[in-house]
């Protein structure tokens, strides 16, 4: 459930959640019985041939998320789902220049690395400068960035969790919108802290009534097991082959995924994270 023990057997109530990652708690006994079926069935096999659980796991997203007209695209990391929502822009507009924030943590992987805001994560190697790194809610310098480039992507989290818990303003993000929709940019919104539930929305973007072109996801997806994704816009021409993977959409991975979603809807967690979250505040 909502605890952990240490090697005193010291009891703690767990509000950390290991990164935001454990988002049913431990050891659910839903969670735990899915993984257990799925181990008994088929725990690896190729994304080269139809797998059922994937489709499965994507019904559900669709159906919970509002995005059930998106693709998704199923990785194994936070770091990967990002790399894949830049890799899908730049396919989409054969450009690279992008526009990050201020504070923004969005991986260590060498394009997540680069956009993240942080030069003591960064190496030479990871080199940044493709990337305009702009504050929160500054809508002239967003305005003149779109002026000044070819932008290929804007990637913003709805809610910063590593730099703290700052948010765009709502004018904000549907400037942002705008402006890529205006200058055949994707929007990209990285919902991989804040998504999930946890904000009291399915995602944490749904409060300003925007849709980005790519959202990404990961930590709480799947409650412990490894597994990220990317949900793309049906306008963005993402065909088969264009992004892969060894390991994502594994029917473990997939197994864990679905668990989770099961139990979001049938316990009402979102409907929780309302209650508790306005208690708390």
């Amino acid at each position: 459930g909502c605890y952990v023990y240490d090697d005193k057997n010291t009891k703690y109530l767990d509000f950390y959640g290991g990164h935001a990652v454990i988002s049913i708690g431990h050891a659910h006994n839903h969670y735990v019985q899915k993984l257990q079926e799925q181990l008994h069935q088929l725990s690896f096999y190729s994304n080269s041939v139809h797998i059922e659980i994937q489709q499965q796991l994507a019904n559900k997203l669709g159906k919970l998320s509002g995005y059930d007209d998106y693709q998704l695209f199923l990785c194994n990391s936070g770091a990967e789902a990002v790399e894949n929502a830049l890799k899908v822009a730049s396919f989409h507009n054969n450009r690279k220049k992008v526009i990050a924030f201020h504070g923004a943590f969005h991986g260590r992987t060498s394009g997540a690395v680069a956009i993240t805001d942080n030069p003591k994560i960064k190496p030479p190697v990871n080199d940044d400068s493709h990337v305009i790194f702009l504050d929160f809610n500054d809508a002239i310098s967003l305005s003149n960035a779109f002026a000044e480039n070819e932008i290929c992507a804007v990637i913003i989290e709805p809610i910063q969790g590593v730099n703290g818990i700052y948010e765009p303003e709502t004018e904000y993000l549907q400037l942002i919108q705008q402006l890529c929709n205006e200058h055949n940019a994707l929007f990209i919104a990285d919902e991989i802290q804040c998504g999930y539930g946890r904000s009291g929305k399915f995602f944490a973007h749904q409060y300003a009534d925007v849709k980005p072109d790519v959202i990404t996801m990961a930590k709480g997806m799947g409650n412990g097991f490894p597994i990220a994704g990317i949900l793309i816009h049906p306008k963005i021409a993402a065909k088969y082959g264009m992004l892969g993977t060894t390991f994502g959409g594994a029917p473990l991975a997939c197994a864990a995924g679905l668990a989770v979603l099961e139990v979001i809807e049938q316990e009402n967690l979102i409907g929780n994270t309302i209650e508790v979250g306005n208690y708390l505040i």
